[in-house]
């Protein structure tokens, strides 16, 4: 079984809370716009991490990380792409993505709102985490923690932070 903690949009923002919140996690996934890059070293002294740039994220973060990524967990294929949308409707060419890469969990940020959705005209759950900083329009900074087990996602958890504006 493999723990993931998820976060997205922090905005230059990394509230002491998370890492509390992810301290059984195996891994922690960012779905894009860190913000700020000492973000990225604080995460990766905690745990693993995996991620992707989002569109406010500067070149220093964009040289780390791709724009999208496929990754194999276990038995599960996940994609992740910042700007991708959701279920009906996907940014394009992410559903081709997501059907050519045979993807069974697609995370994305962007939105600020958080999101679990079951595909089935592709079989593939999405999940955005919402927004974990306090920049943008969404009122509760959320993060997302679940495990993959085999073929299995499970135990999925959505925690709320807080206000965005504390």
């Amino acid at each position: 079984m493999t723990r993931i903690g998820l976060l997205s949009d922090t905005h230059g923002w990394l509230d002491e809370q998370v890492l509390t919140h992810f301290a059984q996690c195996d891994e922690i996934w960012h779905a894009g716009d860190f913000g700020e890059p000492d973000i990225i070293p604080t995460l990766q002294q905690y745990k693993p991490v995996k991620g992707v740039y989002g569109n406010v994220d500067p070149a220093f973060i964009r040289y780390q990380f791709p724009e999208r990524i496929c990754f194999t967990v276990e038995q599960v294929t996940v994609c992740m792409q910042h700007i991708g949308g959701y279920p009906g409707r996907y940014a394009p060419g992410v559903k081709n993505w997501l059907q050519q890469s045979g993807a069974q969990l697609f995370i994305s940020g962007h939105s600020h709102i958080l999101k679990v959705q079951y595909d089935p005209s592709i079989d593939c759950l999405h999940i955005n985490p919402g927004a974990a900083g306090r920049h943008g329009w969404h009122q509760v900074r959320t993060i997302v923690r679940f495990a993959i087990n085999g073929q299995k996602i499970e135990q999925l958890e959505v925690i709320e932070l807080g206000k965005r504006g504390r």
